[in-house]
């Protein structure tokens, strides 16, 4: 989205923010929109004529697509009640990255082929068909590089499951189940009941009752203030 686009888009929003506040209705001529396209919002038609020809593509294999889901399920293990990369579609994510960013091709399908070569020399199988144990025995060998040596020079396999590991975190944490299990609760309207009692001994103030009862009642909460001619408030 352009800059021009961006403040256009925010003036709207104020604009409709305003109207739903003061619950005002429109205006005969205005047309309002009855719903709005959430799933595509703030996308450019570049963006979506993009999105949509990757989500076309198909970069993994279904094998490698479900020794992912594997890896990422012992990287970030299922939660409950939210669930875990697999809930989340961490290995849908992790492929349309791949797909948006070429440069993960090669190592990210690397990877993948040396935990078969792997597990298949030190265990006679597939690494998503091994036990927890022995997937984990291969991941320690290549979990804890050494922090001081850029990644992008350390052996492939290394920096393989650096990425892996760093978007299976990213993929969970922006999906539904990662929010919720953050606890995150976004912006929320609170509710102000007034100074502390202790704070205004503290200061020996005390609040005018019959403004207290008019601005601190929260069964009122929704009604809009009405003012006299004086300035005196209403209700």
């Amino acid at each position: 989205m352009d800059r021009r686009k961006s403040i256009q888009t925010m003036i709207m929003g104020a604009g409709a923010s305003a109207l739903a506040f003061y619950g005002c209705k429109a205006d005969a001529e205005m047309s309002i929109p009855s719903k709005m396209d959430t799933a595509h919002f703030g996308r450019t038609p570049e963006e979506l004529e993009r999105i949509g020809k990757l989500n076309a593509q198909k970069l993994f294999s279904d094998h490698e697509l479900e020794t992912i889901a594997v890896l990422s399920s012992i990287i970030l293990p299922s939660k409950e009640p939210y669930g875990g990369p697999i809930e989340a579609k961490v290995p849908e994510f992790i492929e349309f990255i791949a797909k948006d960013i070429p440069e993960f091709e090669l190592t990210l399908k690397g990877g993948l082929m040396w935990l078969d070569y792997q597990s298949n020399k030190l265990f006679d199988l597939e690494f998503k068909k091994a036990a927890l144990e022995q997937q984990k025995q291969i991941l320690d060998t290549i979990a804890f590089h050494d922090a001081t040596v850029p990644l992008d020079v350390q052996p492939l396999e290394i920096q393989f499951f650096a990425i892996v590991r760093n978007l299976t975190v990213t993929g969970y944490y922006t999906s539904k189940e990662g929010i919720a299990d953050l606890g995150y609760k976004g912006n929320r309207p609170n509710i102000w009941d007034g100074v502390p009692q202790d704070i205004l001994d503290q200061h020996g103030v005390a609040y005018d009752p019959e403004w207290i009862a008019k601005c601190v009642d929260q069964s009122k909460r929704n009604i809009i203030a009405e003012w006299d001619e004086n300035g005196n408030l209403l209700t």
